[in-house]
């Protein structure tokens, strides 16, 4: 077992990283750790198992690469977001988005979903439909917002159980059903309840030809495949977006032109390697600590 010092060394370097943040410490803390009220999801909610473990890192990754089948989403990111330039920066305001709605108080879920549909205001612009037409669209159209929203779910369900090792709390149907709750303050009423029908959206998506893969797509994957990380972390990188392609719908694959490699060698480990960073790091996370201290001084949380 790493010593306390070398355990603090690596975990202030892997937050960093992820929150864009020098000092390692997130920025959103203080507004998980504060707050009168409870939140969406409790310690022992499917949302809440999920998103504390090591497979987000992978589902990250599957997300982005789902996201980028539709084109009105790619749009998006193409048209309004310096993903090239800062993509750490981008990196951490996802991560904020998703740390503190599973993990912070009502107040702080409203306060956080009223400044994601702040920017949504501002993503609008025209793409061209698979039928040929064009469309004006704005990030909060509801299929723009529910393909975001069911590429999200069925990522971090599918990589939770591929790669990772915590039971989940009533099963797939649990996750699917709980974290519809996410996205009704972002205006997406009508999310899927279970995972059929998570199957059932995605499914539509694809065959009423909602989806495919242009010179704008490949584009974004090229990206996504190396996105400027450190170089320190590149190799880790390379398995975890080798890991998220496995993971994918063949159908999906292919229409993204991602060449997959053998399943037998990349799940096995990628399993180990997340184990790892866990057991380097150490299992205490500054965020899902905060959110436990204030869920036990509310007397909401005992354990």
């Amino acid at each position: 077992m790493p010593n306390n010092k070398v355990q603090e060394f690596f975990s202030k370097r892997f937050r960093s990283l992820l929150s864009n943040e020098p000092s390692g410490t997130p920025p959103w803390l203080e507004t998980i750790a504060k707050g009168e009220t409870g939140g969406l999801f409790l310690p022992s909610d499917a949302p809440w198992v999920v998103h504390r473990d090591f497979g987000t890192l992978v589902g990250g990754i599957r997300a982005l690469l789902m996201q980028a089948l539709h084109p009105g989403t790619l749009a998006g990111v193409a048209q309004h977001s310096r993903y090239e330039q800062d993509a750490l920066g981008r990196l951490a305001g996802t991560i904020r988005w998703l740390t503190v709605t599973t993990f912070g108080s009502h107040e702080a879920v409203a306060e956080e979903a009223s400044r994601v549909n702040r920017l949504h205001d501002r993503v609008k612009g025209e793409f061209q439909e698979n039928s040929g037409a064009e469309r004006k669209y704005q990030a909060k159209d509801p299929d723009l917002l529910l393909w975001v929203h069911i590429a999200f779910t069925d990522s971090f369900l599918t990589c939770h159980q591929m790669f990772t090792w915590r039971e989940l709390p009533g099963g797939a149907d649990a996750y699917v059903n709980q974290w519809a709750r996410s996205v009704e303050p972002l205006g997406l009423a009508h999310a899927p309840q279970s995972k059929a029908e998570l199957v059932a959206e995605i499914k539509n998506f694809t065959q009423n030809n909602k989806l495919r893969s242009d010179e704008t797509t490949q584009k974004v994957i090229s990206f996504i495949r190396n996105p400027g990380l450190p170089l320190a972390v590149m190799p880790i990188y390379k398995l975890l977006f080798a890991a998220a392609v496995i993971s994918l719908a063949p159908e999906h694959r292919k229409t993204l032109n991602l060449r997959v490699l053998p399943a037998w060698l990349v799940v096995p480990l990628t399993r180990f390697t997340l184990r790892s960073i866990q057991f380097i790091i150490g299992p205490d996370s500054p965020i899902e600590e905060g959110a436990l201290k204030r869920l036990r001084r509310l007397g909401l949380w005992t354990k």
